[in-house]
């Protein structure tokens, strides 16, 4: 039995013809959710992407529970406006290619922060020194994950280096 909506008027339409997607048509509402990559599959792809690409710092962090945007955030540097720009490109395109995933792109035409919007993951891809002016990692890590990530989590300095630099 084909899935249908029903319309205000109270007519019942075929759910694939009220989307205007005729190429799912006849597929059931399990099929097409079963079609759909996992978060963890595109997760996956997007770290391979990124490694392939030569990004720098990936750090993949956990939002599930912390965050409604998202389930994940991914956080890498390029070296460059041009790498960065480069990464974000073939990021999209290798979700596109790989798992028909479009995503939506913001920052790529300057190069120097490109968020990358795949629903239920968002990639930040910066230039070093903006991704060290946001850094976006002390606000969603907790001080042991910034530590395993090799950032000094804030506060870090005892009270005694306070007390010896004073004159």
């Amino acid at each position: 039995m084909e899935a249908e909506i029903v319309t205000p008027n109270g007519t019942a339409v075929p759910a694939a013809a009220a989307s205007g997607n005729t190429a799912n048509e006849g597929m059931s509402p399990d099929d097409l959710s079963a079609s759909a990559p996992s978060v963890e599959a595109v997760l996956e792809r997007i770290l391979a992407s990124l490694d392939d690409d030569k990004a720098e710092g990936i750090i993949p962090i956990d939002l599930r529970g912390k965050s409604p945007i998202a389930d994940w955030m991914v956080i890498c540097s390029g070296r460059s406006s041009r790498q960065v720009t480069a990464i974000s490109e073939h990021l999209v395109r290798n979700l596109k290619a790989d798992l028909a995933l479009h995503c939506r792109v913001e920052g790529k035409d300057q190069g120097d922060w490109v968020l990358i919007d795949c629903g239920d993951i968002v990639v930040h891809v910066f230039r070093p020194e903006i991704r060290e002016f946001y850094q976006l990692e002390k606000i969603w890590l907790e001080p042991e994950e910034l530590a395993a990530a090799g950032f000094a989590p804030a506060g870090t300095a005892s009270p005694e280096a306070a007390t010896d630099a004073t004159p």
